[in-house]
C-alpha cells in the first residue's frame, strides 16, 4: 500500500521518560529531548499526533507531534520499531520545546 495523501490523525499518550527508559521498553535510549508515545488507553489524558501513512508508525517520520486545546506543534516524529505492533517499542518523537530557539532564529 502507499502513502494517504490525506493528512491522517491519531490521538496518543505521551509516555513518562522513566517508564519509556526501562528495560521493558527502550532501556535507557531515550534522551531528555525526546517524546514517547502508545495508542490513547481509555480514561487517559490524550494528545493527537497528525501523520502521513497508512499505518503508523511506518512512513511517520518527520510528521508533527501536536498537542494541546490551542493546537501547537510540540515534536516532529522520530523512530519507532521495525515491528509496528511492539508494545515494547513505543514511538518516539524529537521535542521541538528543547529547540525552539534555534528554530525561530532559522525561520528568520
Amino acid at each position: 500500500q502507499g502513502l494517504s495523501p490525506t493528512l491522517q490523525e491519531l490521538e496518543v499518550t505521551v509516555m513518562d521518560t522513566r517508564m519509556c527508559n526501562n528495560s521493558r521498553f527502550w532501556k535507557g535510549e531515550i534522551g531528555p529531548a525526546m517524546i514517547c508515545f502508545q495508542g490513547q488507553h481509555r480514561g487517559s489524558a490524550p494528545t493527537k499526533v497528525s501523520i502521513w501513512g497508512v499505518t503508523p508508525p511506518q512512513g511517520d517520520s518527520g510528521g508533527p507531534l501536536v498537542c494541546g486545546k490551542r493546537p501547537a506543534v510540540a515534536g516532529v516524529m522520530s523512530f519507532s520499531s521495525k515491528n509496528a505492533t511492539d508494545p515494547f517499542k513505543p514511538p518516539v518523537a524529537t521535542s521541538t520545546v528543547k529547540y525552539k530557539k534555534w528554530i525561530q532564529e532559522t525561520l528568520r
